[in-house]
């Protein structure tokens, strides 16, 4: 039997273990509220506060397709499925926020259906009857080879850096960055294509005189359009689809 030294001891060796475990817990949501993450979270397809507070705007929210509109005079048919809306059945070649941008910055969360995907993120579409020459796509692909047609790519303009997704059936986060001539796209928080339009001079060429198919010189394209998801006949899934105009370039 324990003495009554011993079970003193014991009861207080039990409310000094309560006391350190309510004492970390209040340090760690102290270090949470005061971090920089904190304020940063959000439910998928909210705002954070942050975000608000810088300018974003969300395009999608996770239940309909409210605000979106095809290419073509078709009703937007697109399932929003678990939150996420799929462009496959769209009624168009892609489906278009319905509200022309300019100088931006664009995120989303995108998911290939498995083993095969082929989708892409449409910027600055200046013509919806022909959103392929006068928009710039960047591909949504299910292809570990960096190409000028796989993920990441503006599309059989500049190849990717590197394969920097996490694979079909899984959440990629896509950033595109469009500011004046320069546009940029992130995967994953990996920076891996850019191109400056400005230098792209001749229609069908790259500046280093290979061929593409646009049949317009890159920097007489648009500078403003429509935001599109392109329905190319595979299922694919967006979310957190989020914009942020910037100040116009002088």
């Amino acid at each position: 039997m324990l003495s009554l030294v011993g079970v003193w001891r014991q009861k207080r060796h039990f409310a000094s273990l309560r006391l350190g475990v309510r004492h970390l817990s209040l340090v760690l949501v102290a270090v949470i509220a005061l971090s920089p993450f904190g304020s940063a979270w959000a439910a998928d397809n909210e705002l954070a506060p942050a975000e608000k507070a810088e300018g974003w705007m969300l395009l999608f929210d996770g239940q309909g397709t409210t605000g979106w509109r095809n290419n073509t005079d078709k009703p937007v048919t697109a399932k929003v499925e678990s939150g996420a809306i799929n462009p496959h059945g769209c009624g168009g070649y892609i489906m278009v926020y319905d509200r022309q941008f300019g100088d931006f910055e664009l995120k989303c969360d995108v998911k290939m259906d498995q083993p095969y995907c082929n989708s892409g993120i449409f910027v600055r579409t200046g013509t919806l009857a022909d959103p392929v020459q006068t928009g710039i796509e960047i591909q949504v692909f299910a292809d570990t080879k960096p190409s000028l047609q796989s993920f990441g790519a503006i599309y059989d303009l500049v190849p990717p850096s590197k394969d920097a997704t996490h694979g079909p059936n899984n959440w990629d986060n896509v950033v595109v960055r469009c500011e004046g001539p320069q546009i940029t796209v992130t995967v994953n928080g990996e920076k891996v294509a850019t191109m400056n339009c400005d230098q792209w001079t001749t229609p069908k060429k790259r500046p280093d005189g290979t061929a593409h198919k646009y049949e317009k010189a890159l920097k007489d394209f648009p500078r403003k359009g429509y935001i599109g998801l392109q329905d190319h006949g595979y299922n694919v899934w967006y979310k957190n689809v989020k914009l942020k105009e910037l100040p116009a370039r002088k």
